[in-house]
């Protein structure tokens, strides 16, 4: 598979990576560890070389799932965690049963002293997962990552779900690696003042991106052609995108690009992916899967990247379906 070096470091990662949010058992609906583990060694099958995991999926367990499934190849892959999810639910005010971001040094530490319990010594990237809710300040939640770094546990470190301002002060701060945010035909924040904020400088390397939920919590497989019902233990089930105009737009949108994917033997999957991954700024493309199929399905983005006619046809494509109908 295609590999992109993220800028300032020595990862080369496939273009598209696996999401292990499905792995941990939590918020998809019904699980099956056996086709979850399945998938991770169809993943490796298919060339991809690094895995997107968190503390929050599952409390951990999808890093056990996903530890098991790679066995003595998890020390070939790249592995992508997170520290900051706060899971008991208390937050600045008081218990109110979400998780929130903890960035206080001490938090950090603990969070990522237990990812590397459950997977492996140095972790390749760790990620904030979002910004903090506790007031740390942001240049003690920078300098307890450069700590890490430094003493080894780590080899880079980068953010998700930040903002343009907040990615234009960390960069004059440490060694911001990696920027993971939202970007997706129906979800396209990131063309606004982001896309612009981790471009290379005179001074300082670009930020690479890691672009996730390009298919929409998989709303752009084309697979909900007749609607979509979802259990209490699915967080789609109170996700406005699978209501409404909104669930309607987006479906349309997904039957337009199999349409375009039939022309090229690619399913809608692909098509939404590859489109991310050929935009400007992007270092690769993070892909839930919970079936091998799923991931064989995704995989195939990487293989449409050398085609620019088709990106403008998608282009085209989703100009002429409009903009989406905004959240009630």
């Amino acid at each position: 598979m295609l590999q992109r070096v993220l800028p300032g470091t020595d990862l080369s990662l496939s273009v598209i990576g696996m999401g292990c949010w499905p792995l941990g058992g939590e918020y998809w609906g019904p699980t099956n560890p056996v086709a979850h583990r399945a998938a991770v060694r169809a993943a490796l099958d298919a060339g991809i070389n690094w895995f997107d995991t968190a503390p929050l999926y599952g409390h951990g367990h999808a890093d056990d799932v996903l530890k098991e499934a790679l066995g003595e190849q998890i020390h070939d892959v790249i592995l992508a965690t997170k520290v900051g999810a706060r899971l008991d639910g208390l937050g600045p005010a008081g218990h109110d049963g979400h998780a929130h971001s903890d960035l206080r040094p001490e938090h950090i530490v603990a969070d990522c002293e237990a990812s590397l319990r459950r997977l492996r010594e140095p972790l390749d990237l760790l990620q904030i997962h979002w910004p903090c809710e506790f007031g740390s300040a942001l240049e003690d939640s920078v300098a307890a990552l450069e700590k890490l770094r430094e003493d080894g546990k780590i080899r880079y470190w980068g953010v998700c779900n930040y903002g343009a301002e907040d990615v234009g002060r960390l960069r004059q701060m440490g060694r911001v690696s990696s920027l993971q945010t939202p970007y997706s035909l129906l979800r396209r924040e990131f063309q606004s003042g982001l896309q612009q904020a981790v471009q290379a400088t005179a001074a300082l390397p670009a930020v690479g991106v890691l672009a996730y939920e390009a298919l929409v919590r998989g709303l752009l497989t084309n697979k909900f052609k007749h609607g979509c019902h979802f259990g209490d233990d699915d967080q789609r089930k109170r996700d406005d995108r699978f209501q409404g105009h909104l669930f309607q737009f987006g479906r349309m949108l997904a039957a337009d690009l199999a349409s375009v994917g039939q022309k090229v033997n690619a399913p809608a999957s692909a098509i939404a992916l590859g489109w991310v991954a050929s935009q400007p700024g992007i270092t690769a493309v993070i892909a839930g899967g919970r079936t091998p199929e799923q991931v064989r399905a995704n995989v195939r983005a990487a293989e449409l990247l050398n085609r620019p006619k088709l990106w403008d046809v998608v282009h085209r494509v989703s100009a002429h379906r409009g903009r989406p109908p905004r959240p009630r």
